[in-house]
């Protein structure tokens, strides 16, 4: 098995968001009264999507799925992958803070104004607390891929022997930057606060632990050392979930905890709708959003994930509210046994690798939200886009779900070869199939 993947973790999503959120400040530079216009024209547009009529029927969408019913699915066509091409090319400011301003402000409307889709938009300018989380004391060491753009890396080991260097991954560690939050939150108020007024928002809890394991030793590693040296995968596993658990109690005696509702991020580039959840002042973790994934065990039997991964992840589920789970990996098999023991779960992540229709016969009639991230090569294929083809697939995927509370997410998309209007087609027939072919 090679330690080459595609993507290094759910923390590389939201790509220009996450600079403004968990970037640095550049000292705060000042802006220059060009940028600044500039900036501010930026929030003006996203304030007119905002306000528009088309904002609020999408919303009744989201809406209606946070309470349970089976209405109209929204579809989106996520850039993460493509930042810089429908992100980058567009931004005029000079200055780098002001960049970065402008960067996060387009990347609230790529879907509305660019794609057409079902991407709600706030009237607000997001932050977060900038916080972060470390399961292990050790910084892994990866070689990107040439290309300014290029998705792909390798993962360089900087552990070899799990059982001899254990002691290696103690140190996990969390925090917050309180001081840079303050100043991010009031030169953001002094920007534009009249036009877009600054809210702090909180994604879901994090808990990943298989992924940053790999990131140190590699897949084929970690894949041997469940077979060689169980017990040191065991110890590995329970250093994160402890510092997961230390980071959650952290997070709740510095009152850093945030409602997790309504048009919140959620993670897997969703949202954090529902009527289960506090949607005002939280005091702790089981009144919000967590979200885990296991994608690095997506190969191994549903016994080997029972008996390396599940109990860990049940010890993180039993501090969440409400759990968003999956990344790419497989989860039909998995379900029966474990995933279907959760009974927070409330959003699934349904990868094409899954058998779509097993997965719908689980969750249908259930309030869990089948994520759907359909194939994503009918999009990024080079030449003219085969709606027959792209239409084909998604009845197929439409009736796997119907039946279920249902949602599509077109991730993993590399290009769309910078045409804005080859993303708004391939969004309006993939619209075009859900209403002809999924039932609620």
């Amino acid at each position: 098995m090679g330690q080459r993947r595609r993507r290094a973790s759910n923390d590389q999503c939201h790509c220009i968001c996450r600079t403004l959120i968990d970037g640095t400040d550049h000292n705060m530079e000042p802006i220059s009264t060009r940028d600044r216009e500039i900036v501010r024209q930026r929030a003006r547009l996203q304030r007119d999507y905002a306000d528009a009529p088309q904002n609020e029927i999408i919303l009744k969408k989201w809406r209606a799925q946070a309470e349970g019913h089976r209405e109209s699915p929204p579809v989106r066509l996520l850039f993460s992958n493509f930042c810089h091409e429908v992100i980058t090319p567009r931004l005029q400011c000079e200055g780098a803070q002001a960049r970065e301003l402008e960067g996060a402000l387009l990347s609230t409307l790529v879907g509305r104004e660019l794609f057409d889709d079902d991407t709600p938009v706030s009237p607000t300018f997001d932050m977060t607390w900038r916080t972060h989380v470390h399961p292990f004391g050790l910084a892994s060491s990866i070689t990107r891929a040439g290309g300014v753009n290029a998705q792909g890396f390798h993962i360089d080991p900087v552990i070899h022997d799990l059982a001899a260097e254990i002691d290696t991954l103690r140190g996990g560690s969390f925090g917050v930057d309180r001081e840079a939050t303050a100043r991010q939150c009031e030169l953001v108020e002094d920007l534009f606060g009249d036009i877009l007024p600054v809210r702090m928002v909180m994604g879901a809890l994090p808990g990943g632990a298989t992924n940053p394991l790999v990131h140190l030793m590699g897949m084929e590693a970690y894949y041997i050392a469940m077979f060689d040296c169980p017990d040191a995968v065991h110890a590995a596993m329970e250093m994160a979930t402890q510092v997961y658990e230390r980071y959650y109690d952290f997070l709740e005696e510095e009152a850093l905890l945030l409602p997790t509702n309504g048009l919140s991020p959620l993670a897997q580039e969703s949202f954090a709708f529902t009527d289960e959840l506090p949607s005002d002042k939280v005091t702790r973790t089981t009144q919000c959003w967590g979200f885990l994934e296991s994608q690095e065990t997506t190969a191994v039997s549903a016994d080997t994930f029972g008996e390396f991964v599940f109990p860990y992840q049940q010890r993180l589920v039993d501090r969440f509210g409400l759990l968003s789970y999956g990344c790419c990996e497989r989860v039909d098999a998995i379900w029966p046994n474990y995933l279907s023991t959760w009974a927070t779960l409330r959003k699934l992540s349904v990868a094409p690798f899954n058998d779509e229709p097993c997965i719908g016969e689980f969750l249908r009639g259930s309030r869990v939200v089948y994520y759907c991230k359909p194939r994503a090569e009918f999009v990024t294929c080079d030449g003219p886009l085969n709606d027959e083809a792209i239409t084909a697939y998604f009845k197929g995927v439409c009736e796997a779900a119907s039946g279920c509370l249902f949602e599509i997410a077109q991730r993993e998309v590399g290009t769309i070869f910078g045409d804005f209007e080859r993303g708004r087609h391939y969004v309006r027939v993939a619209k075009e199939a859900v209403d002809s072919y999924w039932r609620p």
